[in-house]
Formats: structure tokens, sequence, C-alpha cells
């Protein structure tokens, strides 16, 4: 960790500008910039990219921000602008593609059974909706299930998580014996066995519903955009990009 590089640098000044716009002017751009399912009336293609400037709150951009410094520049450094940046939308376009399909996964599922016990499309449409729905449907869809739909079509993802974790992924892979330590375990670990273990944590977390770090948190985004960086370092390895800056 040491000084700011200069994208490191302009996206978290774009990041900042955009929460106090949204936090302070009285304007609710989560409606048109936050990732939302693609069934909802809400969702837009633009919001694959412009959920990563969006956040849900002070302490939720200044953890984000803090990591985009403290890793990112160390890879801006080595890279140079243009290639962190084409890696760090990347990992946050194709952590908003994973999460998206993940939710389409559980969200087919769910709309599947309740077609199965009788329920047409339109009736499923109202529920989602309106958030009523008959009693009797409860004998056979628990109603854990029908709140699970109802959040994935309602719930938008925000914020810069996904690409940050993709950022991450690539410290670890190029600063492998880097000493970090979380704050609830402020033991020093190598970034090679710290960054594997936070996301396997992720990933336990969003697979079984059971979060270690809170809830509203968008797992899969965070596994999708460890995923997409893991992909993308090793594709450069392996053809020797990886060397080499885009200034």
């Amino acid at each position: 960790m040491g000084k700011i590089t200069d994208a490191v640098k302009h996206l978290i000044i774009l990041n900042v500008v955009f929460f106090a716009a949204n936090e302070f002017l009285g304007v609710d751009l989560n409606n048109w910039l936050a990732l939302y399912f693609p069934k909802n009336d809400h969702f837009g293609i633009w919001q694959i990219v412009t959920h990563m400037f969006m956040h849900g709150g002070f302490m939720h951009i200044l953890f984000n921000m803090y990591a985009l410094w403290a890793f990112g520049s160390p890879l801006e450094q080595m890279w140079g602008r243009n290639k962190f940046l084409f890696f760090y939308f990347s990992a946050g376009i194709g952590a908003g593609l994973i999460y998206t399909a993940v939710n389409y996964f559980q969200y087919n599922n769910i709309h599947e059974d309740l077609i199965n016990i009788g329920l047409t499309n339109d009736a499923i449409q109202n529920i989602l909706v309106s958030g009523q729905y008959d009693s009797s449907i409860l004998d056979h869809i628990t109603e854990k299930r029908l709140g699970e739909i109802y959040q994935i079509y309602h719930t938008p993802a925000v914020g810069a998580s996904g690409a940050i974790y993709g950022v991450l992924v690539a410290f670890g892979m190029s600063f492998p014996n880097a000493k970090l330590a979380l704050i609830f375990f402020p033991v020093p670990i190598a970034a090679k066995y710290f960054i594997p273990v936070l996301i396997a944590l992720d990933l336990f977390s969003g697979v079984t519903g059971f979060s270690l770090f809170g809830g509203g948190i968008a797992h899969f985004a965070h596994v999708g955009g460890a995923l997409i960086g893991f992909l993308m370092m090793q594709y450069w390895k392996k053809n020797q990009f990886n060397d080499k800056r885009w200034n």
C-alpha cells in the first residue's frame, strides 16, 4: 500500500460522486443504475456496468474504496492504467453477469414449482408485483421459497465488490506473500492463503444462505468477480501478457 495511482483515484472519485448524489440530492439513482433482475421493469442492460458505482451505505463504499486503493494501486503501477481498467471492468461486469445467472437459476426453479401447483404466469407475476397471495399456496410451497423469489425479483445489486474481488485475486496472484488481515481477525496472513479463504467463505454463504458477514450481501457477485479475475490472470500468464504494461 502506498501512493494512489491515477485510474484508482478517478474510480474512487466517481464512486464517491455517485454515492453523494444518491444520498444527498434527493434523487434515487438506484432505480436507474442498480442491477435489477432482468424480468423487473426497472432493469436496463446498462446496469451491468452502472451498478458498480452504486453503494448501499457509508460502510459499504468505505470498505470497497479502501480495498480499491490498497490492492488496486499496486496492480496499476505494475500493469499501467489501461490494463488495470480493462481488468477492473471485466471483473465487475463478469460478476454482475454471474450474479444474474445464479438468480435466474434460483428464480426459474421456484417459478417452475409454482407452475406445477397450478398457478399461471399472470398469477405468479401478480404475486411478485403485489406481494399478496392466497394462503392456500402454502400447502404446496413454503413461505421461505415465496420470499426468495420475491426478493430476487425486487432486490437490486449495488457496489463495486465484484470488481474488487477480482482485484483481490489479481493482487494475491501477483504478490502471494504480502501479509493481509481482517478487522475481526487481526492476524497477518499471506495473501495466497488469506484471499482463497475469504472467497471460500463467500461461496459457503452463497450456497447455504448463512452469511458470516451480515445480510444483504451479493455473495455470488463476489465469487463471480473472483472467478473472472482468476481466469483473466491465468490467461494472461499463459499467454505471457501479465508482464506487459498497457499505458
